[in-house]
């Protein structure tokens, strides 16, 4: 791919938007009962187009439906797959005060076989509405169906081994990217936390306490996100590395000192979306392993906190960022999506806008385009 061609764009965001408090509303009365099928479409498909209208009106070259859609970022595919279920976690989320919260997780329970849509429809509506963007897909990692519950995920099911779990799995998402190429989607992002993880020593203890080995399972995910995105043609595809992003809390800190050269080198991917929004990602010095053919979206932005970054400390950060890597590799996005879950994060509309149009606003500033 040419560096100089987009996407990914100067100016990203990573996908999910905060929702408005009528799809919120929506969304609970939809589960409760209380509001039709029709009814509840009605609402979601009146926020994307606000959604839309407002990524354009901001100079984003790049747009997505705010995943306005979804309950959270990987629901959807659990609810597609025969196969797959929802379990309690093997971990949690923490602050920096050490509140907790416990999550669920996709857990197998039979032989994966997609029975719905999983991206399409979306898609297919986001792309009526869109008039100067190019919309972007985001969808979980394969990794993200397995690692909560490590090797337990296979329990049950007709899968000896995780290599034979993600030979299906894996045959799915490239059948899903295949569809939507067909629909004229040329973008799609991949959330992947597990990797980053596994770059953590707190995280690879705690999965050896797990009885798993952290080894296997790095591998195990780099070899399952390059399946995936094979034979994805001109579709362009971008990994997003995540700490984990639910009403604020994470789920590790560390950078990606111990994984880089592997993670860098070895994965098949246009784009590494990074976060780097606080001192828990650790320093840049990592971006030294990027390939020269590859693009990095760096999160310098917090989408956890309301707080406006200034943009001169935004392009300071950029000018320290490309003594590492080729400054015509880098773009700009907050570290994380707004709202991972229909909750979302701790700021207000006005706040997810003003970092938005200040991320645009940098991007043209450093590069003389979003």
């Amino acid at each position: 791919m040419s560096l100089r061609h987009n996407p990914p764009f100067r100016a990203e965001h990573i996908g999910s938007l905060l929702r408005p408090q009528a799809l919120k509303d929506a969304f609970k009365n939809h589960h409760q009962g209380n509001l039709g099928d029709a009814e509840f479409e009605a609402v979601k498909e009146a926020a994307i187009k606000d959604v839309v209208a407002l990524q354009e009106s901001l100079g984003l070259k790049m747009v997505t439906d705010g995943e306005f859609r979804r309950a959270s970022y990987w629901g959807h595919w659990v609810d597609a797959i025969d196969g797959l279920g929802v379990k309690e976690a093997l971990f949690k989320f923490h602050d920096a005060d050490g509140n907790e919260s416990i999550f669920i997780a996709a857990d197998g329970n039979g032989k994966l076989e997609k029975t719905k849509d999983i991206s399409t429809e979306e898609f297919k509506f986001l792309k009526s509405v869109v008039t100067t963007g190019e919309p972007k897909v985001t969808m979980p990692s394969p990794s993200t169906l397995h690692f909560w519950r490590l090797s337990e995920t296979i329990d049950g099911t007709p899968y000896a081994t995780d290599e034979e779990y993600f030979d299906d799995l894996c045959a799915i998402f490239r059948q899903e990217i295949a569809d939507l190429a067909a629909l004229g989607c040329r973008y799609v992002q991949l959330d992947e936390v597990p990797l980053i993880m596994l770059g953590s020593e707190t995280i690879r203890q705690q999965t050896r306490d797990l009885g798993g080995d952290p080894d296997h399972y790095l591998n195990l995910y780099i070899d399952a996100m390059n399946a995936a995105v094979r034979d994805r043609g001109d579709v362009v595809a971008g990994m997003h590395m995540c700490r984990g992003n639910f009403k604020g809390k994470w789920l590790m800190e560390g950078g990606y000192d111990d994984i880089a050269e592997q993670v860098f080198k070895r994965v098949d991917v246009d784009a590494f979306m990074l976060e780097y929004d606080t001192e828990r990602a650790g320093s840049f010095e990592p971006l030294a392993h990027v390939p020269d053919d590859k693009m990095v979206v760096l999160g310098i932005v917090s989408s956890k906190v309301p707080e406006l970054e200034q943009a001169d400390y935004l392009e300071k950060r950029i000018e320290e960022a490309s003594k590492y890597i080729n400054r015509d590799q880098l773009a700009l996005s907050p570290q994380c999506g707004f709202a991972s879950t229909v909750a979302g994060n701790p700021v207000e509309l006005e706040h997810e806008k003003a970092k938005l149009s200040n991320i645009v606003g940098v991007a043209q500033s450093v590069w003389g385009s979003a």
